[in-house]
């Protein structure tokens, strides 16, 4: 039997399980992602998941055929790694990874991806519906986007195709992203954006009358959803979030016309009533002519590391007519 492995590598954990020929998961190392002293230490920390994954399906490494890792970026996909990496620490500014994982694997099949590109790939390999034209977006500590077009990946020259984060969807651009620019989508909408957009909004109350603590460096966007039906200005920033979502993800339908919109990341798999069910319901009446269906991502967690795993089999496209097995 042939065995491959797939890795998540975000900027808190890291993952590594290994699959059998049918993408059935037979073991899963998880670890944190260093923060340094430097990207080498992220690169040990890989290879030493990959290892943990093999020993746990009792398997020497160099068994495995074939590896595809989605991760954290921007990519350097020449070159097989990350280049200086927005959400770890500035020491931190170059990650090897496909040529240090092959010669742990005694493999030239190594296949990297953005996560969310990663994220569509497992989609479309493991979901029941999986068209040719289908998007899998995350909203979460950012925002991000894996898109498929008549059954091709996207991934862009470099590997950062996707980041429709950095969509302008304020023109006025009243908040600012924390890649520098206004107006973005990430900036309102994003996990870790949510509590500073919720303070601009009171800062525009006329009156304000709400138990949310603006004021507490604690505060989160969980405390935002949290208060949901219970407090009114909680509800009218849910409603503003919904509106921007909703804008987003109608610039992503007209410019790609997806079958299918599966939504992930951590904020809409926590809050799928107040976050994907007023993307559905709104995006019809801003698209021009393709409705697509929008729904929950029925991968949960795992679905950049059932797309890792999934590029592994089928060579980085995610089609299984292009299967390695």
């Amino acid at each position: 039997m042939a065995y491959y492995v797939g890795v998540d590598l975000g900027a808190t954990n890291v993952r590594a399980a290994v699959a059998d020929d049918e993408g059935d998961v037979v073991s899963v190392h998880r670890a944190n992602t260093p923060n340094g002293p430097t990207g080498i230490a992220v690169t040990e920390a890989v290879l030493e998941c990959i290892r943990e994954a093999c020993e746990g399906a009792d398997i020497d490494p160099a068994r495995v055929r074939s590896a595809g890792i989605g991760s954290i970026g921007p990519l350097d996909l020449a070159d097989g790694a990350i280049d200086g990496p927005a959400n770890l620490p500035d020491t931190i500014d170059r990650i090897p990874l496909t040529g240090p994982v092959g010669e742990l694997i005694d493999s030239d099949q190594v296949y990297l991806h953005n996560d969310t590109i990663a994220g569509v790939i497992g989609e479309r390999f493991y979901s029941d519906r999986n068209p040719d034209d289908m998007v899998y977006l995350t909203i979460s500590s950012g925002i991000g986007a894996g898109v498929c077009v008549d059954g091709q990946v996207l991934s862009g020259w470099d590997g950062n195709a996707g980041e429709v984060g950095h969509m302008v969807v304020d023109p006025r651009g009243r908040r600012t992203c924390g890649c520098g620019r206004d107006g973005h989508w990430e900036a309102y909408c994003s996990g870790n954006n949510i509590p500073e957009y919720a303070k601009l909004l009171a800062e525009d109350a006329r009156s304000l009358d709400t138990d949310l603590p603006l004021d507490d460096p604690e505060f989160s966007a969980i405390d935002v959803f949290e208060s949901a039906g219970d407090d009114d200005f909680a509800d009218h920033v849910i409603d503003q979030l919904a509106h921007w979502n909703a804008l987003g993800v109608s610039n992503i339908v007209q410019a790609y016309a997806p079958l299918v919109v599966y939504v992930g990341g951590a904020v809409a798999l926590n809050n799928e009533d107040l976050v994907v069910d007023p993307i559905r319901e709104r995006v019809g009446d801003m698209v021009f002519n393709n409705v697509p269906d929008v729904q929950l991502t029925n991968l949960g967690d795992d679905v950049v590391l059932k797309g890792a795993i999934a590029s592994a089999l089928t060579g980085g496209t995610g089609d299984r007519t292009s299967s390695v097995v």
